[in-house]
């Protein structure tokens, strides 16, 4: 039972992280129509931008600053590749092609310029702390499920509160529609990409500083957040948070039966069935 608890606690930790990158990715799919496979990658440069202005800022500081530097990333890549394709009226199969295309070199630039190497953040290690039934929560792991629930939230009410969200949801439901309506799509799209960007930067962020930096960071995590957002009925950002919450504990609990190197294949497996009896998603009517 002890070990069953530790898994959900460390399951909960995991998928507060990939309902973050999750969320970005089904809005980007939402908005633009296509799945976007360098997704993860965009993951993986938010932790090594906050890497490269720790030293400076520290880390607190270095969060919000690679979030930043993500999101101009983000959006200079619309201007110069997606921002052509669509004028082009490239169809979703490019797009995706492209966007596989963009995930090696974005990929290959933090190999060239940090190495293949693991980094640290060279934060102090913490001892646990103590649960019910021997389980045990690092501090790290809490910071990250608060951010994880802040952020959460923020999304939340943006969508339901805001114009800029009202406006997102209705160029996600009908595009052409929404343009007719006099929404200007191109602003929308903007936004899109800066929350996607920011969010999953930090998304980013904080699985580096609960496990490893590296340059395969994100691109593990591909499989998991597309099997999340399909899970959750993709362009559905509320049904990503709960996709996330499933893949995330799912896969933490069969590291009780399996090695923990497939756990990725826990998440495919889901995706795959989902697919086969329900490919609109479980939270998508």
């Amino acid at each position: 039972m002890g070990q069953v608890l530790q898994a959900l606690v460390d399951g909960i930790a995991v998928a507060s992280i990939m309902a973050l990158a999750g969320v970005g990715l089904t809005l980007t799919y939402g908005i633009l129509k296509f799945a976007n496979f360098a997704h993860g990658d965009l993951l993986t440069w938010g932790a090594y931008f906050t890497l490269l202005v720790t030293p400076v800022v520290g880390i607190y500081g270095a969060i919000p600053i690679g979030c930043g530097l993500v999101i101009l990333l983000t959006l200079v890549i619309d201007r110069t590749l997606w921002q052509t394709l669509r004028r082009q009226r490239a169809t979703p199969t490019t797009m995706m092609i492209a966007s596989i295309g963009l995930a090696l070199v974005l990929r290959n630039l933090i190999i060239l310029v940090w190495g293949a190497g693991t980094q640290s953040y060279g934060l102090p290690i913490y001892p646990g702390i103590q649960l019910v039934a021997g389980v045990t929560i690092t501090p790290l792991r809490l910071v990250a499920i608060g951010l994880a629930v802040v952020a959460i939230g923020v999304v939340y009410y943006v969508l339901q509160n805001t114009k800029v969200g009202w406006a997102m949801r209705a160029v996600a439901d009908n595009p052409e529609l929404a343009r007719v309506s006099g929404i200007a799509v191109d602003r929308v799209i903007l936004w899109t990409w800066v929350w996607a960007g920011g969010l999953t930067a930090l998304g980013g962020t904080i699985y580096a500083l609960i496990t490893a930096l590296h340059p395969n960071l994100g691109w593990f995590l591909v499989v998991p957040l597309f099997a999340s957002v399909i899970l959750g009925g993709i362009g559905n950002p509320y049904g990503a948070i709960l996709g996330a919450l499933v893949i995330g504990i799912a896969q933490e609990l069969g590291t009780l039966f399996i090695n923990t190197q497939y756990k990725p294949a826990i998440g495919l497996a889901i995706m795959i069935l989902v697919l086969l009896l329900r490919p609109q998603g479980l939270f998508k009517t």
